[in-house]
């Protein structure tokens, strides 16, 4: 049972750091409730539903929110919560009824939870964007990228995924403890542009320092050092140093028998290129598999650059479970882990017809509510 156990929230159906978000609780033992629209939005990537793992461990029910009975059986569901996601445009979930001050006039102890690219407020807080625009904006993307070439975008994984959902979980579990103490709830504007700052905290100060620049692959760790970088080998595969540390370094230097009276001094920044240069050519002499055989397991600093696919078959994340498989399909395991609270494997993603509506409000209502309101139509 997770350290969450017993925690109630409810998610209002969205993209992105919203189901990161309430993916992440769920793992560590909330009870979380996915409140779905009744026919699938238009995000211009669809896969089958077992393939959405954001939307893994908790179940989902299809309301329309726009229909006074939605909106009641939302409030209802609030009523019982003791946090909310939702991460719409500001002000919609306000013209739908299910605005901050609606759920807590029905909660006053609800944690309400709120994720967006821009935040509540500010000259754009109502403008469309994604990850890549939030994290440009914020200063990280212009960081990304070798030298000479254009920004390169981390994926999805700094504005919508660590700026966003990591934020937001963070603020909704703070809010949760501050409630149990108060007995008041509160708002928690997660914006990924705001995250995605503070996590550019420690390169503000190295920058402020004279310690680093603003120019792409320029600096110790982007890419711009020797010993901090990516290089292919002769299979065409990759594999990653980071040996910053002078002992690391010269510890990487002597398994690869280089004698480092013939290297440039490791911190002499124009002769970076010539040093990555030399080790470039050595790495692409020997297969992946030969430079793990050197080098894995050292404090040489090293690591394969794996795949996917490969990620879960290696040795020391097999080890730790660091994945596990769910209805047929490897994936994350929950993280991170207790010494206590043992986290349960997470049920795959749920679908949310009218069959399934009993099995999501179970928790939440009694047998007798949820009969009433099937009886209704609400449940459709």
């Amino acid at each position: 049972m997770g350290p969450l156990a017993g925690i109630k929230i409810v998610e209002l159906a969205g993209i992105g750091p919203g189901p990161m978000c309430a993916m992440l609780l769920a793992d560590l033992g909330a009870t979380v409730l996915r409140i779905d629209r009744p026919e699938p939005s238009d995000l211009g990537i669809e896969r089958p539903l077992r393939y959405d793992l954001l939307l893994r461990g908790r179940r989902s029910l299809a309301l329309d929110l726009k229909r006074p009975e939605g909106k009641a059986l939302a409030l209802r569901l609030v009523e019982r919560a003791d946090a909310l996601i939702e991460g719409f445009r500001p002000g919609v979930t306000e013209r739908l009824g299910l605005g901050p001050d609606d759920c807590l006039a029905r909660n006053p102890r609800l944690v309400y939870g709120r994720v967006t690219g821009w935040g509540q407020e500010g000259p754009l807080a109502h403008a469309a964007g994604h990850d890549i625009n939030y994290i440009a904006l914020a200063g990280a993307l212009h960081a990304f990228g070798r030298h000479g070439q254009p920004p390169t975008p981390p994926l999805n994984l700094l504005g919508d995924f660590a700026g966003g959902a990591l934020y937001l979980a963070l603020g909704l579990v703070c809010g949760i403890l501050e409630a149990r103490r108060s007995g008041e709830g509160q708002v928690v504007d997660a914006a990924m542009v705001d995250g995605t700052a503070s996590l550019m905290t420690a390169f503000h100060g190295m920058v402020a320092a004279g310690l680093g620049r603003h120019e792409r692959g320029t600096n110790f760790n982007d890419t711009g050092a020797h010993f901090y970088e990516a290089y292919e080998c002769a299979d065409g595969r990759w594999i990653s140093v980071a040996a910053i540390e002078g002992k690391f370094y010269a510890e990487l230097l002597r398994r690869l028998d280089i004698d480092p009276a013939t290297m440039p001094p490791q911190m002499d920044r124009e002769r970076w290129p010539e040093a990555k240069t030399r080790l470039a050519a050595l790495f692409k002499t020997r297969t992946r598999e030969e430079w793990c055989s050197l080098l894995e397991g050292t404090d040489a600093c090293f690591a394969p650059v794996l795949t996917t696919d490969e990620a879960p078959l290696h040795p020391h994340l097999a080890a730790r479970g660091t994945y596990v498989e769910i209805d047929g399909i490897v994936q994350p395991a929950p993280a991170p882990r207790f010494s206590r609270s043992n986290l349960d494997l997470p049920i795959p993603p749920q679908p949310n017809g009218p069959d399934e509506a009993e099995a999501a409000l179970a928790g939440w209502l009694e047998p007798v509510e949820i009969k009433a309101l099937r009886a209704a139509g609400t449940l459709g």
